[in-house]
């Protein structure tokens, strides 16, 4: 009888890098998805409601990878960005408001994470508030226009590491774990203002506007990428293109919930459970790390210097996801040229909007508003620009004249449109209880 043949030495470092190398736009996507906003909310959910809102990690999964899977599709299988998909196939009235409502709400939510990222500096460095966010953003800027992104976030993806505090303060903090595993798979909901608002920031936070656009043209960059290294001419998609993009997307958000669900289960226990029921300030939500370090002197320096890093390196990685995909969004509208990999001669309107965009979120903060009530304010507003862009994402993908015979099956159309009813639903609850 012959014996099974033996792997070879290496093979499953080969199979581990093989598959590493399928990840790409979904991680990165994922990853921004948790950015400074998605901290702070999850935070506030945390400590305000306790388990309450725990539920939501798990029953937001399959919406989120369905949506970002279309999106991550269309732009793969058009080799075309969201928006040059609507100007092609909608009206100029439709296309404008697309673009308009990322635009706003993408300047906003740069405003808002770089406000945090300069509060969480302060916990560290008694430096005043305007030079850091001038810092911050120079440096952003700087990198974004003249670093090839892939470089950048290749080293930002390290910071974000930050974020596997909250995983390990889990099993750090005793948890009643009966009624965590209760409050993760049964809904619980209260129809009153404040739990609709907050919920309706928690689906904002987690299935935004800026996600559908990045992933999809970044999908068209990875494929014109790869193609460039091999020399060859773009090929139609295939099958085997169609899959490692699900593996990556499928992989992303669910890193992203995984971190979402810790986030909220961190928050409810150590500050809602220490009589924290209002983050006000970065130094509140650094308090649900003090546990990760207690032990140690300088626990609270500690909590805070994690937190910082987290907040500061995802801010890093996430702002330049908002800028350019809102860049996208006009350049395609407009027509313009649009790569993140072209100089800034080359695109010099792509890369006006990044500035453009980046400038106004830095002057929001300039205006009075509390850093950390303006990313739960910036959470909730994705969340309502969410709705008609998903309503937009659904007929597209479903559109057999646009996508082929990779148009959206029945489980993605059921999902798909389920997402759009519920976070419609949701914001209009909250605007009717308010």
């Amino acid at each position: 009888m012959k014996e099974p043949t033996k792997p070879q030495p290496g093979y499953s470092k080969k199979k581990l890098w093989k598959f590493l190398t399928v990840l790409g736009p979904g991680l990165t996507t994922g990853a921004a998805d948790d950015d400074p906003s998605g901290i702070a909310t999850y935070s506030q959910t945390g400590a305000q409601f306790g388990y309450g809102q725990l539920w939501t990690a798990l029953f937001m999964l399959p919406f989120m990878t369905a949506v970002q899977e279309a999106c991550a599709r269309i732009g793969l299988v058009t080799g075309k960005g969201i928006a040059a998909v609507v100007k092609i196939h909608y009206n100029k009235t439709v296309l404008y408001s697309v673009v308009a409502l990322v635009v706003v709400a993408n300047t906003i939510n740069i405003g808002a994470d770089i406000g945090a990222m300069a509060s969480a500096a302060q916990l560290l460095v008694p430096l005043p508030f305007a030079a850091i966010t001038l810092f911050f953003t120079g440096t952003i800027l700087l990198l974004e226009i003249f670093t090839n992104y892939k470089v950048y976030s290749r080293i930002l993806k390290w910071l974000a590491l930050a974020l596997l505090s909250y995983p390990i303060t889990v099993f750090l903090v005793h948890q009643p774990w009966l009624t965590v595993l209760k409050a993760s798979i049964i809904p619980h909901i209260e129809f009153n203002f404040q739990f609709l608002f907050i919920i309706t920031g928690v689906l904002g936070t987690t299935i935004s506007p800026y996600m559908f656009f990045w992933e999809a043209s970044q999908e068209i960059e990875d494929q014109a990428e790869k193609h460039l290294k091999k020399g060859a001419v773009v090929r139609p998609v295939n099958r085997r293109d169609i899959s490692r993009m699900r593996i990556d997307n499928n992989v992303g958000m669910v890193i992203s919930e995984i971190t979402t669900w810790c986030i909220i289960l961190v928050a409810a226990t150590v500050l809602h459970g220490g009589g924290i029921k209002d983050v006000k300030t970065a130094a509140d939500a650094a308090k649900a790390l003090e546990p990760l370090v207690k032990s140690f002197p300088h626990a609270g320096y500690l909590a805070k210097l994690i937190f910082s890093i987290g907040i500061i390196g995802l801010g890093m990685l996430a702002i330049p996801v908002l800028s350019g995909s809102a860049a996208y969004a006009v350049a395609e509208a407009l027509s313009w040229k649009a790569s993140l990999n072209l100089k800034l001669n080359r695109a010099r309107g792509f890369y006006g909007v990044i500035i453009v965009a980046t400038l106004i979120g830095l002057l929001i903060n300039f205006i009075g508003i509390d850093p950390v009530k303006a990313l739960v304010y910036a959470a909730v507003l994705n969340g309502v620009a969410a709705v008609p862009l998903l309503f937009l994402v659904a007929r597209i993908a479903r559109n057999k004249d646009i996508m082929g015979t990779f148009r959206s099956g029945p489980l993605s159309n059921i999902l798909l449109w389920v997402t759009f009813v519920a976070m419609g639903t949701a914001a209009i609850a909250m605007f009717f209880t308010f």
